[in-house]
């Protein structure tokens, strides 16, 4: 089954190229694409695609209202794009339950590979920006003290699922994590998706943010 995608941005030439090349894979489907914010809201309810690739800065309606109303309605999948690496509302994009982001001046094989990893339920966390990212909103959050997340919440995990979430906090696949416990990966899958059900969380984005919020992993360490 191919992985069904909506492009959203302003600029036709991005646009067209990103669905150009996704276009040219022959697992994914380019099912429609989005001028502005609100067209790509359209796009998701009509076509309920597995990923839509949403770039922040749009008429209309901007990156970040389309991806609020997109997650809170749907199970799609959102990967923001930006121009820039440090972009200020791709913190409130993460929030709001976007899988990641890329920069515009992605690499085509990364653009492929990253649909492709948040079809699967993944998330874009492996790139050492995405940490910093992360971590970064946690710290905003502290000083704006906003965040309302307490460590009690992870009482409902077990031991193993506590160290799950750490060590996707800190950026390992479940690859990694499985090689690490001498598990198989589909344990760690387990493992992960009781992590995101117990604690009602979207994706292993929000998960790591968690992991943060609640000090079991704290900026800057190892």
């Amino acid at each position: 089954m191919s992985i069904r995608v909506v492009v959203a941005d302003d600029q036709e030439l991005v646009r067209s190229g990103f669905s150009m090349i996704l276009e040219a894979q022959p697992d994914i489907e380019v099912v429609a694409e989005a001028g502005d914010g609100a067209e790509a809201v359209a796009a998701v309810q009509r076509h309920t695609p597995d990923v839509l690739l949403l770039d922040i800065r749009m008429p209309v309606m901007d990156g970040l209202d389309a991806a609020r109303r997109v997650c809170a309605q749907s199970t799609c999948k959102v990967v923001m794009l930006t121009t820039f690496d440090l972009d200020e509302y791709v913190y409130e994009a993460l929030y709001a339950g976007a899988s990641g982001f890329l920069l515009k001046d992605v690499r085509r094989d990364d653009l492929v590979h990253a649909v492709r990893v948040v079809a699967a339920g993944d998330s874009l966390l492996a790139p050492a920006v995405t940490r910093r990212l992360v971590a970064d909103i946690v710290r905003r959050r502290h000083e704006e003290a906003a965040s309302d997340v307490t460590p009690d919440r992870l009482d409902v995990l077990t031991a193993r699922e506590v160290e799950t979430l750490r060590m996707l906090a800190r950026g390992l696949s479940n690859a990694e994590i499985a090689t690490t416990h001498f598990v198989s990966e589909h344990t760690v899958k387990t493992h992960v998706s009781n992590v995101l059900g117990k604690l009602g969380l979207r994706d292993r984005v929000q998960a790591v943010i968690c992991a943060y919020e609640t000090g079991l992993v704290t900026p800057g360490a190892p």
